[in-house]
């Protein structure tokens, strides 16, 4: 049977079968859950049930309220490290790896395979590219990460796919096999004795030391940025403080990456194998009466989603030169977070991912009066929730954003810094808090983390 499906907007199609998630009408489209009238519409749904969507002013309108909001923080509070360059250099280095991380697992659930081996995956993509970093340099250093991430990932994909293993257990059988695969191949290859690796620097936990990954700066615009930001002006200094990250050293990865984010967004959005990859995790069965071969969509999905876990993997050993053991430590699971906070989009994926990266790299920049300065922008933004959730009628949720606004000022108000601890905690509570902050509006894949066998629909 012939497929005849034109990707237009997330979940809808056009032609004379079904769409992408559910069956359209002829010549209509439908939203995915409900059958197309004909007219363009979804038939069962009011035309005002469909939720409002972001729209690009509206974005770009969020942004600069987030930066004059920092200005002003940074004016209010002295502490200049919340929109300096340095801070959002080490935010972007810190969060490519997570993103690459959180762009895998859309790839794999989007497809309908839920995926929370991506940190197994970022283990063997660290331990390739040490492995060969050390002998062929960072870039051989970079494909062999992928490698190793594609592996775990097809490994996955044979246990979930082809065997119906439970999604939950193949993840965490493939991060308990990675974790035990790559330490005894460390002891093995880079601490055995009197081995090259060894003489190299090597040893049982880490491997010998890689040479430096390329980087680039836009010359003239970085020097010109950092003079700016030195005069500490307000709303001016800010913003060319944090767009001097992106112009100065900046590493090729770091490119690769953001390509990868764009490339994902159209292959998966604008194009034929996007929308029929997509349509394996909303509604497989119709999927297949359309002549998908849903099989080898998942397949193709998830080994993608190992490489480029794999990728983050080996961004965390170029970066330090080495492959280190528990070097991964939970990026992979906080990457899973990304993709949950950003909806199971590209766009989501990115701004979660620079999320954590900002926070991540406030635990190597001195981050105890920062993130105290934090204290009051949270407490400020909880309450003006807490009064957006009052006029909607939440009194629960607006009581509950109340009290912890007012015990955040007050923390704020009592005390001239925070923690070493609780900056080191300070991702993993963002993570808990911006995800229970979004769960209302998530919309995960109608099939996801469910068994498919070839013919099942028949």
């Amino acid at each position: 049977m012939s497929t005849n499906i034109t990707a237009k907007a997330d979940g809808e199609g056009t032609g004379p079968g079904a769409g992408a998630r559910g069956a359209a009408g002829a010549n209509g489209k439908g939203d995915g859950r409900s059958a197309g009238n004909g007219n363009g519409t979804a038939a069962g749904r009011k035309p005002g049930d469909a939720k409002r969507k972001l729209s690009y002013p509206v974005v770009l309108l969020i942004i600069a309220g987030g930066l004059v909001a920092l200005s002003l923080l940074r004016i209010v509070t002295g502490a200049d490290e919340v929109t300096s360059s340095g801070q959002y250099s080490s935010a972007l280095a810190a969060a490519v790896p997570i993103g690459l991380a959180g762009l895998g697992g859309l790839w794999s659930e989007r497809a309908g395979v839920i995926n929370i081996g991506l940190e197994g995956m970022m283990m063997l993509g660290t331990f390739a590219a040490g492995w060969m970093g050390w002998q062929h340099g960072p870039l051989v250093a970079a494909l062999a990460g992928i490698v190793g991430g594609a592996l775990g990932g097809l490994i996955h994909a044979i246990a979930t796919v082809t065997f119906g293993v439970d999604h939950i257990v193949s993840g965490v059988a493939v991060n308990i096999l990675a974790l035990g695969v790559v330490q005894f191949l460390a002891k093995l290859w880079f601490g055995a004795e009197g081995s090259a690796a060894a003489e190299a620097g090597g040893n049982d936990k880490q491997s010998p030391p890689m040479e430096d990954m390329p980087v680039f700066t836009v010359p003239g615009l970085a020097d010109g940025l950092q003079a700016v930001e030195k005069h500490h002006w307000f709303l001016v200094s800010d913003l060319a403080g944090i767009l001097g990250a992106f112009v100065s050293n900046v590493s090729w990865l770091t490119v690769l990456a953001v390509a990868l984010f764009a490339g994902s967004f159209f292959a998966l959005w604008r194009s034929s194998f996007g929308l029929r990859l997509r349509s394996c995790g909303e509604s497989p069965v119709a999927a297949e009466t359309l002549g998908v071969n849903v099989l080898k969509y998942k397949y193709a999905a998830v080994t993608v989603s190992g490489a480029l876990a794999g990728l983050g993997g080996a961004f965390l050993a170029i970066g330090v030169h080495i492959y280190q053991d528990q070097q991964t430590g939970g990026r992979g699971y906080i990457g899973l977070a990304t993709m949950i906070f950003g909806n199971w989009r590209p766009g989501g994926v990115a701004m979660g991912a620079g999320l954590f990266g900002f926070m991540d790299a406030l635990q190597l920049r001195a981050g105890g009066p920062t993130v105290h300065a934090l204290l009051l922008l949270v407490a400020v933004l909880l309450a003006a929730l807490a009064l957006w959730k009052l006029r909607k009628g939440g009194i629960v949720q607006a009581a509950l954003s109340g009290v912890i606004a007012v015990g955040l000022l007050v923390w704020y108000l009592m005390t001239d810094t925070v923690p070493l601890e609780f900056v080191e905690m300070s991702p993993y509570i963002t993570t808990l808090l911006v995800l229970s902050l979004a769960a209302q509006r998530l919309r995960p894949p109608k099939a996801i983390g469910k068994s498919y066998r070839r013919g099942q629909g028949t």
